[in-house]
Order: C-alpha cells, then sequence, then structure tokens
C-alpha cells in the first residue's frame, strides 16, 4: 500500500483537507470547496488533478455520479497512521470518565458493572456503540461436594449461589479410607463457601501447609486434586475456547441511529447490527485487540466482519491487579468517526477501567 512519504507535500495537503471536511460533514469533498477553503493558491482544475492521482493510488473514490471524492478504508489508514493530529481530553473530561465510572461501583458494584458503566459512558461520549470484552464475573460457592463413583474415581460436584451446577471426574489415591471423601467436602465447605472460584483458589494455595495440618494427607491430596480441576474452569487460558468463554458487553446501539441521513445509512446500520449479533466473530476480533500495547483501530473492510457495513473500531486492553491484559473497552460506529477525539478517549477510559481493577477484585 502506498505510504505517506510517498506523496508530495501538495497531494498531503490536499488529502488531508478532503480527509477533515468528510470525517466533519460525511459528505463528497468537491474541487471547487476545496480551492474556497483549503487556503492553497491552486486552482479547482488542479486540485481535480491531484484528486485523480489519489484516487488512482486507492486513497480516494467518487461514491455514486458525484464529483466529490471521499476517502476510501485504505486512505483513513494512512490518513489516521501519518496524519492525523490526536486532541488531549481536558481535565473536566477527565473527571467526568473516572468520576463516572468509579462512583458507580461504590458498595455493591462488580466487575461487570463497572465495565458497563465504561462502555456506556464511552458510548454516550463518542456518540457511537460501547464494546468490552471482559472475563465473565464468577459465581460465589455454595456448596462442593465429593460423590463417590468406585474404587478410584469421584465426582466432585460445584453449586454456585446463581443456582448453577457442574461437575469434574477425579481419580482417587490408593489407599484411601471411606470418610475421606467426606472430610474434604466438610473442609471445603468450611472454608470456601462464599468465594469465587479464583479466590478459593488463591486461598487454598495460600494456606496449603495449614490444610495439611487440619486433615489427613491423603484427604489433602484430594481437595487439591478436586480443586485445581475448577482451575480457570470454562476458561482456558489460549485459543478460540478462551475469547469464546468471556463476556462481551455492547451498549449505546441506538446511537448508531442519530446521524442516519439516508437510506444507505440505515442499511449501513442494519448490517452492522447483524454484525454484532454474531458473537463469536466479535470476540475473537476484540481479542486480537489484546495483543496491542496501546490503541488499536480496525477501519472498514480491514476486517471481514465489519467490512460489509463500513464500521470502525476502536479499543484499548485494560489489565487486572496483577497487570496482566484481561480484556477490551472501546467504541464501534462508521469509519466516519472522530478519530482525534475517540482514541484519547478510549486510551483514557482504559487507564481509568485498569485502575480500578489494580485495586483488587471487585465485590
Amino acid at each position: 500500500m502506498v505510504a505517506i512519504k510517498d506523496i508530495n507535500d501538495r497531494s498531503r495537503e490536499i488529502f488531508r483537507g478532503i480527509v477533515e471536511t468528510y470525517l466533519e460533514t460525511g459528505e463528497p469533498v468537491g474541487s471547487r470547496y476545496l480551492s474556497r477553503h483549503l487556503g492553497v493558491d491552486l486552482s479547482a482544475a488542479s486540485i481535480r488533478n491531484v484528486m485523480s492521482d489519489l484516487e488512482s493510488l486507492g486513497l480516494l473514490f467518487s461514491p455514486h455520479t458525484s464529483a466529490g471524492r471521499i476517502p476510501t478504508d485504505a486512505g483513513l489508514r494512512m490518513f489516521v497512521d501519518g496524519l492525523l493530529q490526536v486532541g488531549i481530553l481536558s481535565e473536566d473530561e477527565q473527571s467526568q470518565i473516572e468520576t463516572q465510572i468509579t462512583q458507580s461501583n461504590q458498595g455493591a458494584g462488580s466487575v461487570e458493572d463497572a465495565l458497563r458503566e465504561a462502555s456506556m459512558l464511552l458510548s454516550g461520549l463518542s456518540r457511537c456503540a460501547g464494546l468490552v470484552l471482559a472475563p465473565k464475573t464468577e459465581s460465589r460457592l455454595k456448596h462442593v461436594e465429593f460423590v463417590p463413583m468406585d474404587a478410584r474415581r469421584a465426582l466432585v460436584v460445584m453449586v454456585t449461589e446463581d443456582g448453577s451446577v457442574e461437575n469434574r471426574v477425579i481419580d482417587l489415591p490408593q489407599g484411601l479410607p471411606p470418610s475421606a471423601l467426606q472430610e474434604a467436602t466438610n473442609f471445603l465447605n468450611a472454608k470456601l463457601r462464599g468465594l469465587s472460584v479464583a479466590d478459593a483458589r488463591r486461598r487454598l494455595q495460600a494456606e496449603i501447609e495449614q490444610t495439611r495440618r487440619e486433615i489427613s494427607e491423603l484427604t489433602s491430596r484430594i481437595v487439591e486434586e478436586g480443586f485445581a480441576t475448577w482451575s480457570g474452569a470454562g476458561a482456558p487460558a489460549s485459543g478460540p475456547d478462551a475469547l469464546l468463554s468471556r463476556s462481551l458487553i455492547v451498549t449505546g446501539q441506538s446511537r448508531l441511529l442519530d446521524d442516519v441521513t439516508a437510506m444507505e445509512d440505515l442499511e449501513r446500520v442494519r448490517l452492522l447490527f447483524e454484525e454484532l449479533e454474531n458473537k463469536t466473530d466479535v470476540v475473537q476480533l476484540l481479542g486480537l485487540a489484546e495483543e496491542a500495547e496501546g490503541v488499536k483501530l480496525f477501519i472498514g473492510s480491514e476486517t471481514k466482519l465489519f467490512g460489509l457495513s463500513g464500521s470502525s473500531v476502536v479499543v484499548k486492553p485494560f489489565r487486572d491487579q496483577d497487570r496482566q491484559i484481561v480484556g477490551v473497552i472501546g467504541v464501534i460506529g462508521p469509519t466516519r468517526l472522530n478519530y482525534a477525539r475517540i482514541i484519547p478517549m478510549v486510551d483514557y477510559t482504559a487507564g481509568v477501567v485498569s485502575r480500578l481493577l489494580s485495586r483488587g477484585p471487585l465485590s
């Protein structure tokens, strides 16, 4: 693809003027408009020649029979990467983002509550739809039980406070007395009831020596083996299954209808709604953004998923208290986004979420 350095200064200035005008108005930009407003000493005919050259490079195209041009997805990518001057959020905007996300989670707020609030806030500020890919909220343990199946195997049954029940089969050590399974059941329920699986696992690991002093060696082995089967249960460490175990939060879809002025705009939004319904593809796309250190942009046809609707995604990863990337947050809207404003907005919001999570798991 052509690079910004391959374009001379005059062509670059005209290209910048076309893209900035299009992002502001959503309308094709003509040579006559540019000759009057661009501030360059060029005739409309000279500007048309430059526009034609830019079109041949795949950076502009002429919709319908209009004499004006709009940027292609490749043109938008070159503009964002090489010409965009990213803005800075004001102190008032930073304070609004931080206050709204933090205050909404005082008291009984959960991680998902915090992320949903952050997504809704981004949606409102950007006039787009908000997106969050995050770990699923874990329910708290209500009851754990070891049920014998035969001499060498047992079923570990875990019941959570939301009423869900899951089972795992474990192997039993030789010489296990019949009372050991009941002892393991009593021990876990006394120690771990009311905790999430992740918190329960951390407590067991922290108290492993104390565990061995409170119950027999064989029973301790059953406890460790049984609970190990739940380590990351439903949340694989990597691969497609790891992504699909995430929670996808989409807010503010109705805002995408705010600027609809023509039937083609309505069709574009309809296609975007359909694309957002395909959770598997959306989650996998957002999972790619977790490999980025900063803000990640997917523009239009750069992704198969949002190519039909002509949409752009602006997202950034956020981290937990261990500084591990655990999800991404951002917005989705038409390719005609105010990138200079939305990029720092997403960047700052992801930072607020990371700081919130760094204080430890929310209740």
